[in-house]
């Protein structure tokens, strides 16, 4: 993945190093503190490239297979992979490592696909949509979990999840089951209050558009929290589609960059998109940028060039 004006990062090892509430030496606090003042000098910029990254952190060999992306109470992003339960807290002005924790048993494994948070809950979800409700941990807890069933495994294979501020939980099909609609993204909202689901339709034809994608394969979900739409990314098509909760698209285009395989979305108050690009040969990284993006440009548009390295 390559993009212009990149904000260089440490490498890996050393985001690794503030878990636990570990010292930084000399050199790696002065990296971090100069990169919290080039991410707030960004934002504070109205000039350059608005469809460029503010920010890209690399991640620790621990994410590279990072799924889902989410933001808590406090501001900081909380992250994990797509087998174990296993979260992991981030400060995103720093790009760092603060804190992981197990969820439930000893060993626990799954096909998690996704994270939200309400309050002081967080979710897990599978793809099978069990959904894992639990309180963030201090570095190296096991937190207790309940368990949700929305009985809908049947359904969808689903690869995203978010709980709006009513409760519900908003679930995205990656891909739908046989007896399901045809030619057509499709989001499930399951009530809390009464164990229903009630099935979100957005035809192809809407959610497409004018770009070339033959369907769309959502790997993440996440609601704006200024608007209250939802916003929905692909890993596969590396769309990026907002819209409304009564299902009407506001926006269908391209995620900036076209990154290699992008599987989280999170949005924060004070207008920041956040990326997470799962990793193969080269480390997983989460990336930053203004939002809401600026206009949406042609689903074909070829990567820019000059990506900073990081050091």
């Amino acid at each position: 993945m390559k993009s212009s004006g990149t904000i260089a990062v440490l490498a890996a090892a050393v985001a690794m190093s503030a878990c636990g509430g570990g010292d930084f030496s000399k050199a790696e606090a002065d990296e971090l503190a100069s990169r919290e003042q080039r991410l707030a000098a960004r934002l504070a910029s109205p000039s350059g490239d608005p469809s460029a990254p503010l920010a890209r952190w690399v991640l620790p060999p621990q994410l590279l297979e990072i799924s889902g992306l989410a933001l808590n109470a406090e501001g900081n992003l909380l992250a994990h992979d797509d087998e174990h339960a296993l979260v992991y807290t981030i400060d995103p002005r720093r790009g760092v490592v603060l804190k992981q924790f197990h969820v439930g048993k000893s060993g626990m494994r799954g096909d998690f696909e996704g994270i939200a948070v309400r309050g002081p809950d967080v979710f897990l979800m599978e793809s099978n949509g069990t959904v894992h409700r639990f309180r963030e941990g201090n570095d190296g807890d096991r937190v207790e979990q309940a368990l949700i069933d929305t009985k809908l495994g049947k359904e969808c294979e689903f690869e995203g999840i978010a709980v709006d501020p009513a409760g519900v939980i908003v679930l995205a099909c990656k891909n739908i089951g046989k007896d399901g609609p045809k030619d057509a993204m499709v989001i499930y909202r399951w009530d809390p209050k009464t164990s229903r689901a009630t099935p979100l339709i957005v035809p192809y034809a809407q959610a497409i558009g004018a770009n070339s994608w033959k369907k769309l394969s959502p790997s993440d979900i996440t609601i704006d929290p200024t608007t209250g739409n939802y916003v929905v990314i692909t890993a596969q098509e590396k769309a990026l589609i907002v819209l409304t909760p009564g299902g009407e698209v506001l926006r269908s285009g391209a995620l900036p960059e076209r990154p290699r395989q992008p599987e989280g979305v999170a949005i924060s108050t004070d207008g920041i998109l956040y990326i997470s690009d799962e990793g193969s040969a080269q480390p997983a990284t989460i990336s930053l940028y203004r939002w809401p993006l600026p206009a949406v440009v042609s689903s074909d548009e070829s990567p820019s060039e000059g990506e900073e390295q990081s050091r």
